[in-house]
């Protein structure tokens, strides 16, 4: 019987052909573990005001792979040391850094779990993988961990200037429509460099990057915190929050399996590491668990459940409000009082329908990491330092906004 071909092609709207090059992450795309992507959306509901936004997890992990092998074909091009282990470990890492998403990307990361993170289910997902693989993804675990020598590798997967944020800019800007996302991340690519252990860009590439974080902010603003896609996914928000409350009360509501078992309890970090078979359940959740409840849920006795996911599946969103400072009470009593009155809710129902809270747009944050600049005389300068235009010191600073949620009545 002849070994099946692993050395497949795909064909990327953004790149073009994208080639694996190690049998296993061949078979770890094949995982079910990792098909389950496919079923949830990179960009929760922003579709909902950019209909082309529909691409989907398993898009966006393929297309960081295929810029963690160019990144690493560069940097070998320019003498740094990356063996085979190294690179096919760099590549893992990247391939599965967001394989612990829960349905429906960030706009419901802690609604279904509580006190977790998306990476920290990420790293179970990679741990029992490496069960499964017999210690074959050793490495690219500590390379996602950051504890292994070399730095830099981790920084192409996680930091201000990794693989994962050049796809999603592209990506998300191509899907959308939204042309202030377009970079270019080969040029990008080309200029990247090590410096005493750290990820640079060459001088020559410091318009890319200044270019690369005005996108990012601008993507922002525009697409990942417009208002209507706030809107939507803070409903989303309140549905699962309303189904929570149910539940505790042992309402019945219609859901599958996998659905029930993270709606009629409440599971945190602990109970995935004192039960073995909850990483499995959470595996069988994506965004067809939520928008077919959702849907039945529409005629659902309780009145606020009924109510939500009417204005969800006719998109009869809330009507937002944003402004740069916090809304005044007597500002919003007045907006709660005319909803009250129109929608006949108690008082406890009415969070559900009108609610204030914030959002903060850091398109580059230097205290975090910084994304360095490798200069002639082979010193190393902060990208806020190096840049000659004031745009990026500006951009540094965290702008925060306030936004107050209710019903068009």
């Amino acid at each position: 019987m002849s070994k099946p071909n692993k050395k497949k092609i795909f064909n990327d709207p953004i790149y073009g052909f994208i080639t694996i090059p190690y049998d296993i992450i061949f078979d770890l795309i094949e995982h079910p573990y990792f098909q389950r992507l496919r079923r949830i959306k990179q960009l929760g509901l922003t579709h909902m005001v950019y209909p082309g936004g529909l691409h989907t997890r398993f898009h966006h992990a393929m297309g960081c792979m295929h810029l963690m092998m160019n990144a690493i074909d560069v940097l070998r091009s320019k003498n740094v040391e990356i063996t085979e282990n190294e690179a096919q470990g760099a590549l893992i890492a990247i391939l599965l850094h967001d394989i612990g998403h829960g349905p429906f990307s960030h706009a419901l990361e802690h609604s279904i779990v509580s006190g977790i993170s998306h990476e920290e289910i990420s790293t179970l997902f990679m741990d029992e993988l490496n069960k499964e693989f017999k210690g074959k993804l050793d490495l690219a675990l500590k390379i996602f961990r950051n504890e292994y020598k070399k730095k830099f590798l981790h920084q192409l997967v996680s930091s201000q200037l990794d693989m994962d944020r050049l796809d999603y800019l592209k990506r998300d800007s191509f899907y959308s429509g939204v042309s202030e996302g377009v970079i270019s991340t080969d040029r990008i690519i080309k200029m990247l460099t090590v410096k005493n252990d750290e990820l640079a860009i060459e001088v020559k590439g410091i318009y890319s990057i200044e270019k690369f974080i005005i996108a990012r902010r601008l993507m922002y603003w525009q697409v990942y915190l417009h208002k209507t896609v706030l809107s939507a996914e803070n409903l989303l928000v309140k549905i699962l929050k309303r189904a929570k409350y149910l539940a505790s009360k042992d309402v019945e509501l219609f859901c599958t399996p996998a659905l029930k078992e993270f709606l009629y309890h409440n599971h945190n970090l602990q109970s995935f590491q004192n039960n073995s078979h909850l990483l499995q359940t959470f595996a069988e959740l994506d965004d067809m668990d939520i928008m077919s409840s959702v849907k039945v849920w529409q005629r659902h006795d309780d009145k606020v459940l009924s109510l939500l996911c009417k204005m969800m599946v006719n998109r009869k969103l809330y009507k937002i409000s944003l402004q740069n400072k916090k809304f005044e009470k007597a500002e919003i009593d007045e907006v709660k009082n005319t909803i009250q009155k129109k929608l006949k809710l108690a008082d406890d129902e009415l969070q559900y329908f009108v609610f204030q809270d914030s959002i903060v747009n850091n398109a580059y944050n230097s205290k975090k990491d910084k994304i360095n600049i490798l200069l002639k005389n082979n010193q190393i300068k902060d990208i806020a330092e190096a840049a000659d235009t004031l745009s990026i010191t500006a951009i540094s600073k965290p702008v925060k906004k306030w936004f107050l949620c209710f019903p068009k009545v």
